[in-house]
């Protein structure tokens, strides 16, 4: 796993050539955010429960045929394993919040779940829309408790990742 500063000095470094001004605004734009990434990363580490739960309530609002018989939420054991896979999902948005990088969620969690979910015929359209409640529910946290963002691109980003590489899966 690599964060945005090992990202930068890695591609100096194999072209060997020293940080020039671009690298130097790279590395700098990455740490003028970076207590913005530490709060927000804060804010779901503390209410990850609640934010999982949250997501989770809504979706099944959403899409109450998740939960009927013959839905992919149908059993204690599917609706126990979708609350872990929403967990999943945030847990490794957090990761790539902190890194500045998107490429933890790649490594760690889309390569693996893109194979999974498609052995097992797992539908991605409500995998994609919780994926993008989960972003919505932490933006109104975000929102509620205050935390002065300079932009929303920081919590948009692995989100939208997540959401733009399954959904390309579906094609």
């Amino acid at each position: 796993m690599q964060d945005t500063i090992s990202n930068i000095l890695n591609k100096y470094d194999t072209t060997g050539k020293y940080l020039d001004k671009i690298g130097i605004q790279e590395i700098e734009l990455y740490f003028n955010v970076a207590i913005e990434r530490l709060k927000i990363t804060e804010l779901i580490t503390s209410n990850s429960s609640k934010i999982v739960t949250e997501t989770a309530t809504r979706l099944y609002i959403e899409q109450p045929e998740l939960l009927r018989p013959g839905g992919n939420s149908y059993t204690t054991r599917r609706y126990a394993t979708c609350l872990r896979d929403i967990d999943y999902y945030l847990r490794y948005a957090s990761y790539s919040l902190v890194a500045g990088n998107i490429d933890i969620l790649n490594e760690r969690l889309l390569d693996g779940l893109k194979e999974t979910y498609s052995s097992l015929s797992v539908p991605l359209g409500p995998v994609i829309r919780v994926i993008e409640i989960l972003k919505e529910v932490i933006l109104i946290e975000i929102k509620k408790q205050k935390i002065h963002i300079t932009s929303t691109n920081i919590v948009n980003l692995p989100f939208d990742y997540m959401s733009l590489s399954l959904s390309e899966q579906n094609i």
